[in-house]
């Protein structure tokens, strides 16, 4: 320890007069900045973090970190530290969203930005969103660009600013660091085992136990339900799939409390590290597995070899309609009726209607006449949340949009209070909407009614699956002319042709039973068949 070169009384004295003179403090910061120099030369970024974590720092010095410039966070001054910005999140657009793509920043960074104004464009699970910006500011860093796929709900997306600030030297938090991170890492095909390197082809490192199988969303389902291990046995299914049928078969082995001799077992080679396998230990090791668990991936412009396939992304509004439509399936009780429906009459007020330039289709009447029916018969207007059944006061009917993202229904809302030719504008309007992607969450979120045509398409009938929570859904077929017997004015008989059109009805039996469901189809009727009706109601 080195004395102080005015020792004693005088260098009290000394110190008194020092705390005493004006001029003190600043001496003080002098000495203070020199001493941290001096820590800082003699022991170093690394001694300096080490000497301030493990005391008190001194008042005025911040604590390093060895990520940023080392006098930056030791002095911990505002203007060093950068600006401050204004978090936004990726929101939720839709009750189902749970990951949104980035298709178009409507903004560039350093633009104003006022709340209220299009920040950028985000497809959901059900279209295109134009996102509007919460606050006031400035746009300083975009972390996530256009084009990314996948971002979760509440990822950090892009920063703001405060009008004034700098905006280039906005501090970017480390959760945003790397926008990379936001999406989910993607699976590894192959595993390597844990052990001394091997300089030899991949294809021949692994071993048949350590394959990954692929399965069957059913056959995962029954495999996490009794706590079963897939790689007892060979996949059964095409390019190796493991499926349903292949858990079952576990499960009895399971169940009779038999080890599993479906599985040949192969008995690994004694491991050299510094050998390659021979061609005739390689065929030992893969005969054991008839067909790869993961098929080659094929390459373009080259000819498909046997087993290959291409891997096609699907959209959020694909992946959205496979787990509704599976949900839909597996947990509600469908029940299906149908009827022929005589359109005659429709055709024939198409034809007037036609004169007096008003166009409509035959879908917009169907459209009516199910409104109608459904504001007759309430019971059917309702829909099922999983515990109480709910009627619904107004008839809001969902149609099928077929686009080239997927099948989405927009709703015509309070359809028994328009008319033929406004529902027909309707119609047209929200289906170029739902085509180019810019319906909004209001247009098609809700809904009491669905109904399907796949008339323009040929199709006689069909049946559809039910847009929960709603109870019913309507398929509606082509118009065909057929042959009918018919009784004159005078009672003779003869055969005339008549346009007839399938409608199937597909019900949640949980709250429309087969009667209701019965009776509902003969009002439709009766209303398709006599379109003076629709004009009473």
């Amino acid at each position: 320890m080195r004395a102080h070169p005015g020792g004693g009384r005088a260098g009290r004295a000394e110190r008194g007069s020092e705390r005493d003179s004006p001029g003190a403090g600043e001496g003080r910061e002098a000495r203070g900045s020199k001493m941290a120099a001096s820590v800082w030369l003699s022991c170093g970024g690394k001694g300096v973090a080490r000497l301030l974590l493990r005391g008190r720092p001194a008042l005025g010095v911040g604590v390093f970190s060895p990520t940023r410039g080392g006098w930056r966070r030791l002095h911990g001054t505002p203007e060093l530290l950068g600006t401050p910005g204004i978090k936004v999140l990726m929101p939720a657009l839709s009750p189902t969203m749970e990951e949104g793509n980035i298709v178009k920043w409507l903004k560039k960074e350093g633009e104003t930005v006022n709340a209220g104004d299009a920040l950028c464009e985000i497809e959901t699970d059900k279209a295109v969103v134009t996102m509007e910006s919460s606050d006031d500011g400035i746009l300083a860093k975009i972390l996530v660009e256009e084009g990314s796929k996948n971002v979760r709900l509440g990822a950090l997306i892009c920063l703001l600013v405060e009008e004034g600030q700098d905006w280039k030297q906005v501090e970017i938090p480390a959760d945003g660091s790397e926008p990379s991170s936001l999406a989910p890492p993607a699976p590894a095909l192959t595993s390597t085992p844990a052990g001394p390197s091997v300089s030899a082809p991949p294809k021949l490192e692994h071993q048949p136990e350590k394959l990954q199988v692929r399965l069957s969303p059913a056959a995962r389902n029954i495999l996490e339900t009794h706590g079963l291990d897939p790689s007892n046995i060979i996949p059964s299914g095409p390019r190796g799939i493991f499926t349903k049928e292949d858990a079952l078969k576990l499960l009895q082995e399971k169940q009779k409390g038999k080890p599993s001799e479906l599985k040949p077992v192969v008995s690994p080679a004694p491991p050299q590290p510094t050998a390659v396998p021979s061609a005739s230990q390689a065929t030992a090791v893969t005969s054991a597995y008839p067909r790869p668990a993961v098929p080659p991936v094929s390459t373009p412009g080259q000819p498909a070899a046997l087993g290959t396939f291409t891997e096609i992304p699907a959209s959020n509004i694909r992946r959205v309609i496979a787990k509704r439509l599976t949900e839909s399936k597996t947990t509600i009780p469908h029940a299906y009726a149908a009827a022929d429906c005589d359109i005659e009459a429709i055709l024939k007020l198409r034809r007037e209607l036609a004169k007096d330039d008003i166009k409509v289709s035959v879908n917009d009447f169907i459209i009516k006449a199910t409104a109608v029916t459904l504001k007759q018969m309430p019971d059917v207007n309702v829909t099922w949340d999983g515990e109480v059944c709910r009627q619904l006061q107004s008839v809001d009917i969902s149609i099928a949009v077929a686009t080239d993202r997927g099948l989405i229904t927009p709703i015509i809302k309070d359809v028994t209070a328009k008319g033929i030719k406004e529902i027909a504008a309707s119609a047209k309007a929200l289906a170029k909407k739902a085509r180019d992607g810019k319906l909004l969450p209001e247009e098609y979120q809700g809904g009491s009614f669905s109904i399907s045509n796949l008339g323009m398409f040929g199709i006689n009938d069909f049946t559809a699956v039910i847009n929960p929570p709603q109870a019913c859904i309507l398929a509606v077929g082509r118009a065909r002319p057929e042959l009918k017997i018919v009784e004159d004015e005078e009672g003779n008989e003869k055969l005339m042709q008549h346009q007839l059109m399938t409608v199937t009805l597909s019900s949640d039996g949980r709250v429309v039973d087969d009667e209701l469901a019965s009776k509902f189809l003969k009002t439709l009727k009766a209303n398709i068949e006599n379109p003076v009706r629709l004009a009473l109601c």
